[in-house]
């Protein structure tokens, strides 16, 4: 079985660079978009404690099965100098169910959702789109940049977090890229003459990062922090006046900004949007909003694009997980 640390995820890095490893992640999660049909899928399991949520996210089509563990404890930083968010995740043969990979998932976590960011903007935004805010500069901001910066050309980022260490930062990490870099005093000023928003904050309650009064021109509204129930960032005006496209209905009734607008709502999930089923773009519909809260899918497209780079140039370890038998009835002769 091979396993993949943290150091294997930035030696596939520094063999094909940030831009290839994106831009191959991007397509990797259009095309098992386009094949959704072909996913056995359910709501991630969430096992909800004091401050932070614990997740499992299954999924499998007709040859692989993939899961994610994954937890998200906003008061890790603070508390006890922990990541947020920390992630492990497994590929499978669905055939035998032998397991193929096992992964540490918290950077994989981090590329997926900044490529399914991407995605839905490819899609959904303006393709002139120039000036790109970010609100919540931590562990996902610099990928949020990247991949947006790899489908539009991008000029301008400005950014805030109430955090102002988080912002400088995300400032360092980015000064070698050629953008303009704008820090902001609030989320107000963030926002102003942005082609793209992005919010991506951490706090575990229903908040109101923006309102429909601070949106002052047609935008693509990337909303990300609104992910367990009771955990939103925008304002419900703003959400019921704008298009909204999320990943699977079902699970974002539960966890997503739509989680307040009652269960007969609907709208467009992104697989109909890949599939072009569904045709919207802020140029000519207004605002729309990108409820993503995460799913399976995404985390079976960066398994199985990091397993084959992985196999592809020799990187990884192979662990003796896996019992391997001549006879393999005989499991009591391995003790």
């Amino acid at each position: 079985m091979l396993v993949l640390q943290i150091d294997d995820i930035k030696k596939i890095i520094e063999k094909i660079g940030f831009k290839q490893y994106f831009l191959k992640l991007i397509d990797t999660i259009e095309e098992d978009y386009k094949t959704w049909h072909e996913f056995d899928k359910m709501p991630r399991i969430a096992t909800h404690v004091d401050g932070g949520v614990i997740e499992l996210m299954p999924i499998s089509n007709k040859s692989q099965y993939s899961f994610k563990y994954v937890n998200g404890h906003p008061k890790n930083p603070k508390a006890s100098n922990k990541l947020t968010v920390m992630a492990t995740g497994q590929l499978s043969v669905v055939e035998t169910g032998e397991p193929l990979m096992f992964s540490e998932m918290t950077v994989l976590t981090a590329f997926r959702t900044a490529a399914t960011s991407a995605l839905a903007a490819k899609y959904l935004a303006p393709k002139d789109s120039q000036v790109l805010a970010i609100i919540g500069n931590g562990a996902q901001s610099e990928f949020q940049y990247l991949a947006f910066s790899y489908i539009f050309d991008i000029k301008e980022l400005r950014y805030f977090d109430v955090d102002c260490l988080a912002m400088e930062k995300m400032a360092e990490n980015l000064k070698q890229y050629d953008v303009k870099l704008t820090p902001c005093k609030d989320a107000k000023q963030c926002v102003e003459g942005a082609d793209i928003i992005t919010t991506v904050t951490a706090d575990k309650k229903y908040q109101t990062i923006l309102s429909k009064e601070m949106i002052k021109k047609d935008v693509f509204i990337n909303a990300l922090g609104g992910d367990c129930p009771g955990k939103t960032e925008l304002s419900s005006e703003l959400v019921k006046d704008s298009h909204v496209v999320v990943e699977f209905l079902e699970q974002s009734k539960i966890e997503g900004e739509i989680q307040h607008l009652g269960d007969d709502y609907v709208c467009p999930e992104l697989h109909e949007i890949v599939n072009k089923e569904v045709n919207l773009n802020v140029s000519k519909d207004g605002t729309i909003i990108f409820d993503s809260v995460g799913f399976a899918l995404q985390d079976y497209s960066v398994l199985r694009l990091t397993y084959e780079l992985a196999k592809e140039h020799d990187i990884g370890v192979e662990l003796n997980l896996i019992p391997q038998m001549s006879d393999v009835k005989d499991l009591y002769s391995l003790v």
